[in-house]
């Protein structure tokens, strides 16, 4: 089976492109399950219970999310009526919402989608390596098709993750940093891994925002207000093929679409 995994949808760019082309790339790919990062999606920081239904509207199966999902209040009532919408799983388990969902393929396959959030550089919150665990450890065993989405901040906490979680999960695909990497492989145990599958939004712009308010910013250390970028839509993603009988992944590939 194919999984189509979306990197971090920023603002209405990253949104408008993923509704030109998200329909073509699940038909064309044969995609039986898609997935993508949205918590930059409402104006670069957090969701809005609107933009989540319209995403879902097109054909987005289950949304993940980071450390910017709570950004608008909004989201907190949205988030236990709407189990496709993840929140890292590794904040504290009173906050609303869930950070595991096991979805139905279009195959019928089913697939358990784990967002988890680093703790280098980000708040500190409950430890990933072992809040994996006990995500893995209460899954029902039949459930083969395990991926993983890890917004995390550095190379080296995702690497380690990814290399942690080795034959226990079908993919470990990183988000976060809005750089796609080069890195994409099966790992030993059949474990797809990339660091970071990119955004889905305005390239012509620092990580999203406006490239000479960026420069600025770095020029004189003052906290110039970051706009979002307008122009350069891409979309960014990884299509990762699985054997839903074993859970391991046999291939992994980057996908870009640019206007």
């Amino acid at each position: 089976m194919n999984i189509l995994f979306i990197g971090d949808i920023f603002a209405s760019p990253g949104r408008a492109v993923v509704a030109r082309h998200v329909q073509e790339i699940i038909g064309a790919e044969k995609i039986q399950l898609a997935i993508a990062n949205a918590e930059n999606s409402a104006g670069g920081f957090g969701i809005t219970p609107t933009i989540a239904d319209d995403l879902f509207s097109m054909g987005i199966d289950v949304l993940t999310s980071g450390n910017h999902i709570w950004d608008k209040k909004e989201i907190f009532d949205y988030l236990p009526r709407t189990p496709r919408l993840l929140r890292p799983a590794n904040y504290p388990s009173d906050l609303p919402g869930n950070g595991c969902f096991v979805a139905k393929a279009r195959n019928g396959v089913r697939v358990a989608v784990i967002d988890l959030q680093g703790r280098v550089h980000l708040p500190a919150i409950d430890d990933p390596f072992r809040t994996a665990d006990r995500i893995l450890e209460s899954l029902d065993p039949a459930v083969k098709v395990r991926f993983v989405d890890f917004h995390a901040e550095v190379t080296s906490e995702k690497m380690a993750l990814g290399w942690y979680l080795d034959g226990r999960v079908s993919a470990v695909i990183g988000t976060h940093t809005h750089i796609p990497t080069a890195d994409e492989r099966i790992l030993a145990g059949g474990t797809a891994y990339q660091t970071d599958v990119g955004m889905t939004g305005p390239y012509d712009s620092v990580i999203g925002s406006e490239k000479n308010l960026a420069i600025r910013r770095f020029l004189t250390g003052m906290p110039i207000r970051l706009d979002n970028a307008k122009s350069g839509a891409e979309l960014h993603a990884v299509i990762v093929t699985i054997d839903e009988e074993t859970g391991r992944a046999t291939a992994i590939r980057r996908y870009m679409r640019s206007e």
